[in-house]
């Protein structure tokens, strides 16, 4: 296929550090690693707009920061203004005159790189990793006012969503929500994808090691998996790292010195990628308790490590999760039910063995560089280079 001009218009992108920014990332810089031309409007990470200078190993991607403004609610979480960034999309789409756009969300930057596409007759991709409950933290929204408030945020999305020739979703389960709550029909499940080879490798801690990753927000559910973990029997001689940061650090870090973990709990903030990988290799077991959860690429890079995973039965992570083959599900709220798969799991050396090797089988059916065949021909079928059905990974 001859090189495609792409956009990707993204609303979280690296400094960023959650699943959506790095996805992005790794399809952005995927695909110029495959000679496509490949440009990122984002919000600035400060409050300039500015076009980065190509950086290091990202394969030629050209990344074009819309400006700003830091979220007062949220110590990490920065926001553009429509009457900003629908300018600065509409101007760019005008001047990289792309092949196809793809955008990421349907928030500002989105939003507005979707409009400016299909105003200018360029074939408009969107992919959703949005659910409501995601946002909730950080807007604030009271217990009453959330029901009507995901209504609202999904016809939001149909709105937007609605100009693009093809939508995706990360999983079937992912892609079927759409469906039921933005009334959105043929979406592709095309998974998010994964490098697992810079995972594997390492050697487990001596001291059985529970590991969570993602945002330190109400809906990753941190506060049930600590009361697992104090309930873990004490020759288990268990602790606890964990990766990330969010509204809710604070409060979490305060439970765990009321639970009496807090020299068995390690919370480490946002880390780099090497770091990252290290917390991987050395962990006894993965778990994530988080129930708003697409796909869920944190889940994917303990799998491509070799570790079993715990988590909740909840959206899509049974799409991962096999029960008694690379791990076990839980009933969210289920205290005792985590605690007990995690202790089973931490005592039982050859179970962990067995299960590691499932997750590396598991993930190996969603390789990035299968991801990528899917999305070229999501692009060529949406250019009109070629007519052929789109399959889903």
């Amino acid at each position: 296929m001859r090189p495609l001009r792409i956009l990707i218009g993204a609303d979280t992108f690296p400094p960023d550090v959650n699943g959506a920014a790095r996805f992005a990332e790794r399809l952005a810089s995927g695909l110029a690693g495959r000679g496509h031309d490949v440009h990122v409007v984002a919000p600035s990470p400060d409050a300039t707009a500015h076009r980065e200078p190509t950086r290091p190993g990202a394969d030629g991607v050209r990344v074009h920061r819309v400006r700003s403004h830091r979220y007062p609610l949220h110590e990490t979480f920065r926001v553009c203004l429509p009457w900003q960034a629908s300018p600065a999309t509409a101007a760019l789409v005008a001047d990289l005159a792309p092949d196809v756009v793809h955008v990421q969300a349907h928030f500002v930057v989105g939003r507005g790189t979707a409009v400016a596409a299909s105003r200018a007759g360029v074939p408009l991709v969107a992919t959703n990793h949005f659910m409501p409950e995601n946002l909730f933290g950080h807007a604030r929204v009271p217990a009453a006012l959330q029901q009507a408030a995901a209504r609202w945020a999904w016809r939001d999305l149909a709105r937007v969503f609605s100009r693009a020739s093809v939508v995706t979703a990360p999983t079937e389960r992912a892609a079927g929500l759409l469906a039921d709550a933005a009334g959105i029909d043929g979406v592709l499940p095309i998974s998010c994808g994964i490098d697992s080879a810079r995972y594997a490798g390492g050697v487990e801690s001596s001291t059985p090691t529970v590991l969570f990753v993602g945002r330190l927000d109400e809906e990753k559910r941190v506060d049930e998996l600590l009361r697992a973990v104090a309930a873990l029997p004490t020759g288990l001689g268990a602790r606890l790292e964990i990766v990330g940061d969010g509204s809710r650090r604070a409060a979490w870090t305060a439970l765990a010195g009321e639970l009496g973990l807090a020299e068995r709990v390690m919370f480490h903030g946002f880390v780099d990628e090497t770091t990252l990988v290290e917390a991987y290799r050395r962990c006894t077991v993965f778990a994530m308790p988080g129930i708003a959860e697409l796909q869920s690429l944190v889940t994917l890079e303990a799998m491509s490590a070799g570790k079993p995973v715990v988590a909740a039965d909840a959206m899509a992570l049974p799409h991962l999760v096999r029960p008694g083959r690379n791990g076990w599900l839980y009933t969210p709220g289920d205290v005792e039910g985590l605690a007990a798969a995690l202790g089973a799991l931490l005592a039982d050396p050859a179970t962990r063995a067995r299960m590691g090797a499932a997750s590396r089988e598991i993930v190996a059916g969603h390789a990035l560089d299968a991801t990528l065949d899917r999305f070229e021909e999501v692009y060529a079928r949406a250019a009109g280079r070629v007519e052929m059905p789109v399959r889903a990974a």
